[in-house]
């Protein structure tokens, strides 16, 4: 073999073990983003049913990958958090939420999403290969114009199949006792009310740079225009995938659905603010430095 063929077979080898680099925004480009970060790093119990095309000659831990075009049942999270499975009816879960972590959550689940296709049906993936910089990344596999649309669930009911053992229902029991109860709000792309030790609250995933969402919520703040309405606050914000999440606390006793109207005319409010050239004036500048000093990021 010569020394160009040698450099070149060790020049993809080299490219197959480098590691993911870090994306701090990885579901970008990705139609419904705000909802795959819902899945990720908010709901503790959600499905979606997406379509991926797999393209010819893809490896995944050095195993083939069949290629061509196939549903994949996207979910929350798995018993021990496991990446995914794919059962015995060939139906493949994945998981959003999982012990892998790669600094690209996109490429850590198109990873998991692989191995599962690749391994023989009644396969529970315990574990998947760390990702590198040639895993594909979902904005790679999922099929041209698709839409992520969640199904918020009750509990973990989506976690068995035809197969399942007593001691997985007895995980499934214990999870839907310990389950916060979740519900997607009408008003906004991507807002969800939950109920945590008696107290309510409702998040509310911008779908901007992270800077300019921070900027308008603080415009709104300032202005006194940032709730939604007598007897709710806003807690403060997180970040989550690269997005801002601000957190509204509302009255535990009301039901989630009368908060829609409300939220609706928040967003539009944000989407006003959001959209204003005029320079930060002094309070709204206060009021962007606490958001931003109060701030954590998931993961």
């Amino acid at each position: 073999m010569g020394k160009a063929s040698r450099k070149k077979r060790a020049d993809k080898a080299g490219a197959k073990e480098q590691r993911a680099p870090y994306v701090a925004r990885p579901f970008e480009g990705l139609a419904d983003e705000t909802d795959w970060v819902a899945m990720r790093e908010i709901l503790p119990a959600a499905t979606a049913r997406v379509t991926v095309e797999v393209p010819d000659g893809t490896e995944v831990g050095g195993r083939p990958v069949p290629a061509g075009r196939r549903e994949v049942t996207l979910v929350s999270i798995l018993p021990a958090a496991m990446p995914a499975i794919h059962r015995d009816t060939g139906e493949v879960l994945v998981a959003l939420q999982s012990r892998t972590s790669s600094g690209d959550a996109s490429r850590d689940v198109a990873q998991a999403l692989l191995t599962a296709i690749a391994a023989e049906p009644g396969t529970s993936i315990n574990s998947v290969r760390p990702a590198t910089a040639a895993t594909p990344r979902l904005q790679d596999l999922l099929a041209e114009g698709q839409r992520l649309e969640v199904q918020v669930e009750d509990d973990f009911g989506f976690w068995l199949g035809e197969e399942a053992t007593d001691e997985q229902k007895a995980a499934l029991e214990q999870m839907n006792d310990t389950a916060v109860p979740m519900q997607r709000l009408e008003g906004a792309p991507s807002a969800y009310w939950c109920l945590m030790t008696g107290r309510a609250y409702v998040r509310w995933i911008l779908g901007e740079d992270e800077d300019a969402a921070t900027r308008a919520v603080a415009r709104l703040q300032a202005a006194g225009e940032h709730t939604l309405g007598e007897g709710t606050e806003l807690l403060g914000a997180f970040r989550a995938a690269g997005l801002l999440v601000p957190v509204l606390e509302v009255d535990p006793g009301a039901e989630p659905a009368s908060h829609s109207a409300a939220l609706a005319e928040l967003q539009g409010r944000y989407e006003k603010a959001l959209a204003s050239d005029d320079p930060l004036s002094t309070a709204e500048r206060r009021a962007r430095d606490g958001l931003v000093s109060r701030q954590v990021t998931l993961r």
